[in-house]
């Protein structure tokens, strides 16, 4: 089982304190987002966990917890963008971001970071030039710190259009959005980072633009020193080649209050939630009502455990 900590929230950030009680604890509960009375309960046993993919704008509340995680194969997804407080509201300051992904590369290496330059849209504000300037500056300070980057194009989800009202953003058509992404393959080349795209139509690799994972079998397989079979995602996107995982945690629970994020577009519910949040318990927030069905999620001994596994 490959963990997902998570597409929907930034647990590093703000719930790592209730995800290391539950690693204590062997196990926790995931709500059904589409249905309250459908509880999973997930064994987090080394032996059933394969490898946590964490996603973050914020691991410093991480950084002096990695030990919990030793007996666990990982990496981070850490987003870093050059968006201001009008777009990324909750966010501390760019510069302190960059020392934070410096200070976990040193302890867990490059290669265990990936960099997200993620979600890509255009402004008057943050236009080609200004987001070329701007990614120059994070990849010459991240050079030697991260293998790779990950960027895509927003995707304007319905519930994500009224927060975004406010500004005026448009992604451009195909052709300019590949020789945009050439543009940032350079400048990422210049400092020694791999750039890939997440999602992405067939167009970029035709231009030669590679195809990234952000739920990486082969990323896993290298950090584990296993060759392990992970299906496709097929709760994701056409494009995206994402291994199945399985995410525990929650819709609009993240405070950073992106006025992009689709997993987070109600920001006064996920404040609510956020304030309902209790680090002993086995939910992410809040409380079972008591009618919900629990059931426990099948597992099998975790591969890269298995003698019958072919090494490296």
């Amino acid at each position: 089982m490959i963990i997902s900590a998570s597409r929907r929230t930034d647990i590093p950030a703000f719930y790592s304190d209730w995800f290391v009680k539950r690693l204590e604890a062997g196990f926790l509960y995931v709500k059904n987002p589409m249905n309250r009375l459908q509880v999973t309960r997930l064994d987090l046993s080394p032996e059933a966990v394969d490898c946590i993919v964490f996603w973050t704008k914020n691991a410093e509340p991480m950084l002096d917890k990695l030990d919990h995680f030793k007996n666990y194969p990982y990496y981070f997804q850490f987003t870093i963008t050059p968006y201001d407080a009008l777009i990324e509201r909750g966010l501390h300051p760019r510069k302190k971001i960059i020392e934070t992904f410096i200070r976990l590369s040193d302890i867990i290496g490059p290669e265990r970071i990936i960099w997200r330059y993620d979600p890509v849209f255009f402004t008057p504000v943050f236009d080609m030039k200004m987001h070329l300037e701007v990614f120059e500056i994070i990849a010459r300070k991240l050079s030697g710190y991260t293998d790779t980057c990950m960027f895509s194009y927003l995707t304007s989800y319905n519930k994500c259009k009224k927060n975004m009202q406010q500004i005026k953003y448009f992604i451009p058509a195909i052709d300019d959005a590949v020789a945009f992404a050439l543009k940032l393959s350079s400048i990422a080349q210049a400092h020694n980072i791999n750039l890939k795209s997440c999602a992405s139509t067939p167009a970029f690799s035709v231009a030669g633009i590679s195809t990234g994972r952000c739920v990486d079998p082969e990323l896993i397989n290298k950090i584990t020193g296993y060759k392990n079979f992970y299906p496709k995602d097929p709760s994701q996107r056409e494009f995206c080649g994402c291994a199945a995982s399985v995410d525990i945690g929650a819709y609009n629970t993240c405070s950073h209050g992106c006025i992009y994020c689709y997993a987070n577009y109600d920001h006064d519910q996920a404040f609510r939630n956020f304030k309902s949040h209790n680090s002993s318990s086995e939910l992410l927030y809040g409380t079972l009502s008591g009618d919900e069905i629990i059931r426990a999620r099948k597992t099998r001994s975790s591969q890269r455990k298995s003698a019958q596994m072919e090494m490296f």
